[in-house]
């Protein structure tokens, strides 16, 4: 892929001395990661900007915006575009590069052989969730302020890592699109950040789950819930009670398994962290608790 246009300069251009660096999201420009792009504008108007046909968030103020944009896990490494436009102005094609990142591979083991091969009745539901679920993750809403640094949910261990390839009893899945977090059933869930509860049920892979509206694109999702106790439509703060672990859905113990979604794309949870509170995080104890409980649905 090539530069599509030459960028009028009067009216938009791409530097890397624009504006101070975002410290979250990190950038990390690979599959499943994000890039923040520097962009400045003479409108004071925020600028739009699309990913692969996809709307993309858009922070800072006049003159220092940023886009901030998630990377799929199967995106092949080199120059990417991105669209971006402002007010009465042609839309303008901006390029970045995308690094390669290799994932390790899992193997687990599903006692439950539902969760492996589900009946056809299990499919039926599975499709009409799959729906709800999609819906809640590409959800975009407008926001002037977007809530970037995210705390951990759950007190505990990080398990299985984000972007495994993953292997249910010998049959290859998708890879790993979220981040576990080990914890004894009943361990508080709490809100990473600030965000509007958009969805809230019970799924076949991912059991008992919520999902959470940041603004512009930035989704989280709570799956294996023991309990519940947001409803739809309730704004929630930093620290604000979601429910509590559990192990429902498709799982071999206990765990959170948390989501992390920016423009309908899954990235990895850890870039949401700042590198302080990276250094407070606990690493799991070995490898088998590390990795031994698969994740729902994604």
């Amino acid at each position: 892929m090539r530069h599509v246009v030459t960028l009028i300069a009067a009216l938009f251009s791409v530097t890397t001395a624009v504006a101070q660096p975002l410290l979250t999201p990190r950038h990390s420009p690979v599959p499943g990661g994000i890039a923040v792009i520097p962009l400045t504008t003479t409108s004071a108007e925020r600028p739009t900007a699309h990913y692969q046909s996809k709307r993309v968030m858009v922070v800072g103020d006049a003159g220092h915006w940023q886009a901030v944009i998630g990377i799929p896990l199967d995106t092949t490494p080199g120059e990417q575009a991105l669209e971006v436009s402002v007010p009465s102005s042609a839309a303008q094609q901006l390029s970045f590069a995308v690094q390669a990142k290799e994932y390790e591979t899992q193997h687990l083991t599903v006692t439950n052989k539902r969760m492996v091969d589900p009946t056809a009745k299990d499919l039926l539901r599975i499709e009409k969730e799959t729906k709800i679920i999609q819906a809640a993750l590409r959800h975009f809403s407008e926001a002037d302020e977007v809530p970037l640094d995210f705390t951990p949910p759950v007190q505990g261990p990080l398990s299985s890592p984000f972007g495994l390839r993953r292997f249910f009893n010998d049959q290859p899945r998708k890879p790993h699109s979220g981040l576990d977090l080990a914890a004894p059933k009943g361990t508080p869930i709490k809100a990473p950040a600030a965000g509007t509860v958009i969805a809230v049920g019970n799924f076949f892979f991912n059991g008992n789950t919520v999902v959470l509206d940041h603004g512009q694109g930035l989704i989280s999702m709570y799956s294996h819930m023991d309990r519940i106790k947001v409803k739809e439509g309730q704004h929630v703060t930093l620290g604000t009670l979601l429910g509590a672990v559990g192990m429902t859905g498709r799982v071999t113990g206990p765990h959170l398994h948390w989501t992390v979604s920016l423009n309908d794309t899954r990235v990895d949870p850890m870039l949401m962290f700042s590198e302080q509170t990276l250094a407070h995080l606990s690493a799991p104890k070995n490898l088998e608790a590390a990795h031994g409980a698969p994740n729902g649905h994604e």
